[in-house]
């Protein structure tokens, strides 16, 4: 068989809400290094990418991370095409953008669709895996990644296999089946049912032929909003009206429980979609009683339970199974077998009003971050980090000034038509309704301390003028 070019369609768009707090809309799961090394699982999935057999990946993310994927994929070495989604459609939207990009690239691309959130043990048996189903994709067949279970879950879809194919462990897919209840998963775990993985092999052509037949407004849709692209910096940003048309549907519901073209590959990967804090304790290292315990920690009479800590020191006595986790502005108390309940507990915080059930204290933007550390009716203290040669936009407030004391690195500081250079242990006063600017000139981060004093002190009382970010 030839060699085929699969192009990876990464999916890199979700909020991630079953893992709060650490995961929240502002900084999602994809994004966060969960797992040992420090990279996040956006970037393990670029690395196992890291192959001939794989062209360019197109990343499909929205407007919030744009930045953070790109300096992710940057950190890895890794090039490819941002794509930035106007608003969340589901993943029938997401891929069939993804499988026009990848035709108009090559009318005979095999496309590989696969969420950036998911964890695998063997990158080879991955790749290997993939080249396999990418041959029989290019024989006109959607392949999806069969996970052979390891027990009845609840947590998963389920495929069925049909006919087999010629290769070893390749049929015809005869059933696709939601997320069922206890006792029919466990039905299926006796009849040799597999995982459904979400990771898709399909010739791009394949792909836009059953969603034309099966969901034609989604791909009228993504395909307008493609057409009518614009190029933002180094991303292509979809038209909003366009993209707007697709229907809110999964690739499952809109294409793969209708097509008769699916046929499904027993991966020889593990694998781990780290849904939730159960499939984190599930896959990371134990101590002797099976607890994983991370950061500032301590325990006692405590068993298969997940203590993670971020900052202040967390103990637990006397509890079994439980999942607690501590942030610093949040904790979260569950039984393991709850662990899939903290996506409903994050959507009545949101209703009710709960600004942490989506934005973090540190707020990521494309020079750094900032952190609040105190806030109160009349001033807000923030802990600044600018990186190297990153610089914040040029503006101006009405309602605060504000304070900068820089603690480590240099800081260049525009004030009306004054530039000062500011360096440790030495301060800045900016009035209100001055324009200024701040920008790290230096070749380490600059970490300063902001106070701000004000009638008023939201991230709303900000007026750019200009920005090299391309923010409004």
């Amino acid at each position: 068989m030839p060699s085929i070019k699969i192009v990876p369609l990464i999916m890199a768009g979700g909020a991630g809400t079953r893992l709060w707090p650490l995961s929240r809309d502002t900084m999602p799961k994809q994004f966060i290094p969960l797992l040992a090394g420090g990279l996040s699982t956006f970037q393990t999935t670029l690395q196992r990418l890291a192959d001939p057999a794989f062209d360019t990946p197109i990343v499909i993310t929205n407007n919030d991370f744009r930045f953070i994927a790109a300096e992710q994929m940057l950190a890895c070495g890794i090039e490819g095409e941002v794509v930035l989604e106007p608003e969340r459609r589901d993943s029938a939207a997401a891929i069939a953008v993804g499988a026009v990009l990848a035709s108009r690239r090559d009318p005979e691309a095999v496309g590989l669709a696969l969420a950036s959130d998911h964890v695998v043990a063997d990158a080879e048996a991955f790749r290997r895996d993939c080249k396999l189903a990418a041959g029989l994709a290019a024989t006109g067949l959607i392949m999806t990644l069969g996970i052979p279970p390891t027990h009845p879950s609840t947590a998963y879809g389920y495929l069925a296999p049909g006919e087999k194919l010629a290769e070893p462990g390749a049929s015809r897919l005869a059933r696709f089946v939601e997320k069922p209840r206890l006792e029919l998963a466990t039905q299926y775990l006796a009849e040799g049912y597999l995982w459904n993985s979400g990771n898709f092999l399909f010739a791009a052509r394949t792909m836009l032929d059953e969603l034309a037949r099966h969901a034609p407004e989604v791909l009228a849709a993504a395909e307008a909003a493609v057409d009518k692209a614009k190029r933002d910096l180094d991303f292509l940003r979809l038209d909003p009206a366009s993209f707007a048309r697709a229907t809110k549907i999964s690739i499952d519901y809109a294409v793969m429980e209708r097509t008769a073209s699916a046929g499904m590959l027993a991966a020889s990967f593990d694998w781990s979609d780290i849904g939730a804090w159960d499939s984190i304790h599930e896959i990371k290292p134990k101590d002797a009683d099976g607890n994983v315990l991370e950061g500032p920690a301590v325990v006692i009479d405590t068993h298969r339970s997940l203590v993670r800590s971020d900052e202040m020191l967390t103990t637990v006595v006397g509890l079994d199974d439980v999942v607690v986790v501590s942030t610093r502005d949040a904790v979260l108390v569950a039984s393991m077998a709850a662990a899939g309940k903290v996506k409903n507990l994050v959507e009545l915080m949101k209703a009710s009003g709960r600004p942490e059930a989506s934005e973090h204290l540190r707020i990521y933007r494309p020079w750094g971050w900032y952190q609040r550390i105190d806030i109160g009716s009349r001033f807000q203290v923030k802990h600044i980090h600018v990186k190297e040669a990153g610089q914040l936009s040029l503006q101006k407030h009405f309602h605060r000034a504000e304070h900068w004391v820089v603690v480590s690195g240099t800081a260049e500081v525009t004030i009306d038509d004054r530039i000062v250079i500011v360096h440790e242990n030495e301060s800045a006063y900016l009035p209100i309704g001055c324009t200024h600017r701040l920008k790290n000139p230096g070749k380490i981060p600059l970490e300063l301390i902001e106070v701000q004093v004000g009638s008023y002190t939201g991230e709303d009382d900000i007026i750019r003028i200009e920005d090299i970010y391309a923010r409004d």
